[in-house]
């Protein structure tokens, strides 16, 4: 993928104008953790929530706008965090906060096409797909912009995304699903194989609560040491498997014709297209 149009600034305290983020789940309440965290003033801040957690509520008493008056509120950015099944209900309603703002939805399988037929034609809309590592600072967004975004409000929604992890822009709404199908849904898959590798682990005789203990560690370092080494994958796979040895024995089966990158093209493959079926 090429990298990102508009990199992210050191901060959020020199952004212009009033926030609004709609829904303060767990996505939504991450978001807003590090746009605090990254300096943006509270008071800058509007949230419509029906149901604050306690954090949010005390957000709220040093400054932070917690359900405040439409009609009072003038936003640069809205930012939509809402379940996509009550996305009919309450978007169109945002329509006259929308005429000015740059809107930016984390909705999954809300299209573009969606946010302009409930705001107007005329709204400045981005689509993008965040994942769950986002709530601990390490996501990845992937986003893509209607053509009524200015290059300032790319640069609003792109500092604003940026707050959770690594942010990259695409040109093709279309190659979303794929990306739903790979970072969206693939916090699952490496999860699945801490738990497989756990289980296998018993199988060979080791305690359970050792196998898990080994399986979580392994999986959790071997990704960090991903995170932090400029080398490819497939070197870092390599320096681990000596010819002949414990590893390269363990590889010709999830290597095999029907092994792991099989099973994965396959689950990519559905994923996608399960995607392309709920857009709207």
């Amino acid at each position: 993928m090429a990298k990102p149009i508009v990199e992210a600034g050191p901060g959020l305290r020199d952004i212009a104008g009033q926030i609004l983020l709609v829904g303060a789940g767990k996505m939504g309440g991450a978001l807003l953790d590090g746009w605090l965290a990254l300096g943006l003033d509270p008071s800058r801040i509007a949230v419509f929530e029906p149901q604050p957690s306690p954090g949010i509520a005390a957000q709220a008493i040093g400054g932070l706008r917690l359900n405040p008056n439409p009609a009072t509120v003038q936003a640069a950015a809205i930012v939509l965090a809402i379940k996509p099944q009550v996305a009919p209900e309450i978007v169109p309603g945002l329509a006259p906060l929308a005429e000015r703002a740059v809107v930016i939805s984390i909705m999954a399988g809300r299209t573009l096409g969606f946010l302009e037929r409930s705001l107007g034609a005329e709204t400045a809309a981005v689509r993008a797909m965040p994942n769950t590592p986002a709530s601990i600072g390490r996501g990845i967004t992937v986003a893509v912009a209607n053509a009524k975004v200015s290059a300032a409000q790319r640069e609003l929604a792109h500092r604003l995304l940026a707050a959770t992890g690594s942010v990259e822009w695409v040109r093709d709404e279309g190659l979303l699903d794929a990306v739903t199908a790979v970072s969206g849904s693939g916090p699952a898959y490496v999860f699945l194989l801490a738990e497989s590798l756990a289980r296998a682990g018993v199988e060979a005789g080791l305690p359970a609560d050792l196998a898990a203990k080994l399986a979580r560690e392994t999986v959790a370092g071997s990704g960090e040491l991903l995170h932090r080494s400029p080398a490819d994958p497939r070197i870092l796979r390599e320096r681990v498997t000596s010819p002949a040895g414990t590893t390269a024995a363990a590889l010709e089966v999830l290597m095999s014709a029907n092994g792991l990158d099989d099973l994965m093209k396959r689950a990519v493959a559905a994923a996608t297209r399960r995607s392309r079926e709920l857009a709207e």
